[in-house]
């Protein structure tokens, strides 16, 4: 009995390595039967040309807000329209001057006061010192009296002479006590006439400040350009997130001082933003000229050349998802006062002239652990070869690595095996086993 069990299981292995057997002999034979698209390595000179989008922008704009003035609200009485074109020194914004211009008024109404307070100060000065010079005359002339009398202590009696004495100390006192209060005199003017020099320099101060900010209610394009209008936070008090639509400002709103209203852009010296994969990047060098079409204007194409081409990538670091790109930056050849900031554009960058370059179409290189590599044709299958990839161009791809004249699969064979397989070994469904 347990020889016939042995024998069994025998018999079962055997079976189980020979259904193996089969089947491997199966998926190799598909390996080399599956239908796999190919094109041929090819050597030939390539114009190196990088494509990408990118969008207008200018390279110089200033902002218009709204004058630094202290005191409330600003309302706007005049604003250019969206888009006017300007001239520098051409109004653009204007604010209600009302309340500057009854702060002038009343500061120059202040200075006047000042000017004359500071007259009569001085006037009443002039009197103090008149009095205070004909007092002290007095009291030196009373002092000098005294002091001849008290030298005639020797022919007159005691009680006399005494009397002389006394009256020289209290003349001398009176004197020296004239003499302090003269000089409290002098000092109290000399307060009272800085204290209204100062309200002078105060109310002066208030008005230049006044007339100054009469000035900048009315403010002008620093620059030539075309006017672009901002939206109003001020109308949300100050609360905005990121996809809120805010209206524009209007002649009427009030607006909070040194709020953004407007913005004059040149349009003269417009740039194209646009960025390239780290392939394209290494190809690219300012000077290189570039072939744009506008999807504004589709029947016209424009010209100019790479300004600058960014040396560190933007991928965002918590993006683990997004392909590494660099900044490049095109300045056009000719302005055009139809193109505006903002318009999208394709731009074709015509790179390096590669002499006898291997290339193949770009679909048959494929990402492999972080290297690239192409399925080489060898008899029946294919093998993993791989590559460097130097560029892409119009859909080829610039490649070290293999020969010309080699073959490569433009899909990946081992997925296509693998599928072919599948629908080999899979058997009918039971719906079609019933028919």
């Amino acid at each position: 009995m347990k020889q016939s069990i042995k024998q069994t299981g025998t018999f079962l292995t055997l079976l189980a390595f020979a259904s193996g057997s089969v089947a491997c002999r199966q998926a190799s034979a598909l390996a080399g039967e599956v239908d796999v698209p190919t094109a041929m390595v090819k050597e030939a000179d390539v114009q190196l040309k990088i494509l990408t989008t990118g969008a207008l922008r200018t390279k110089q704009s200033r902002v218009i807000a709204a004058p630094p003035i202290a005191g409330g609200t600003l309302q706007i009485i005049k604003l250019a329209r969206f888009g006017a074109p300007v001239r520098n020194g051409d109004v653009v914004l204007e604010f209600d001057p009302s309340e500057q211009e009854y702060k002038l008024a009343q500061n120059r109404s202040d200075l006047q006061q000042a000017e004359q307070e500071i007259v009569k100060a001085k006037a009443d000065a002039a009197v103090q010192v008149a009095e205070d010079q004909t007092a002290l005359l007095k009291a030196k002339y009373k002092v000098r009296q005294a002091e001849l009398e008290v030298s005639k202590n020797e022919l007159v009696s005691k009680i006399d002479a005494q009397k002389n004495n006394l009256a020289l100390e209290e003349a001398k006192r009176a004197l020296a006590q004239l003499e302090q209060d003269v000089r409290s005199h002098s000092a109290s003017n000399k307060a009272a006439l800085a204290i209204s020099e100062e309200k002078r320099n105060k109310a002066r101060l208030a008005m230049t400040q006044a007339e100054d900010n009469i000035k900048k209610m009315r403010i002008t394009a620093p620059i030539d350009g075309l006017v672009v209008i901002h939206g109003n936070r001020d109308a949300t008090g100050g609360f905005f997130f990121e996809g809120m639509t805010l209206p524009d400002y209007h002649v009427g709103d009030q607006v909070n001082p040194g709020s953004s209203i407007a913005e004059v852009i040149d349009v003269s010296h417009l740039e194209v933003y646009a960025q390239v994969g780290e392939t394209d990047h290494s190809n690219l060098k300012a000077g290189q000229p570039v072939d744009l079409q506008v999807y504004a204007l589709p029947n016209d194409r424009f010209t100019g050349k790479v300004e600058t081409v960014g040396g560190a990538t933007s991928h965002e670091f918590w993006d683990d998802n997004a392909k590494h790109k660099f900044d490049v930056t095109v300045l056009l050849d000719k302005p055009d006062p139809r193109l505006r900031p903002g318009f999208a554009a394709r731009l074709v960058i015509r790179g390096e002239q590669l002499s006898q370059a291997v290339s193949i179409p770009s679909e048959a290189v494929f990402d492999r652990e972080g290297k690239k590599i192409v399925y080489c044709k060898r008899n029946r299958g294919f093998e993993e070869q791989q590559v460097k990839l130097r560029a892409l161009s119009e859909g080829r791809a610039v490649i070290e690595g293999v020969q010309p004249g080699a073959v490569v699969a433009l899909v990946n064979p081992e997925a296509r095996g693998s599928e072919k397989a599948k629908e080999t070994t899979s058997g009918p469904s039971l719906g079609q086993g019933a028919k």
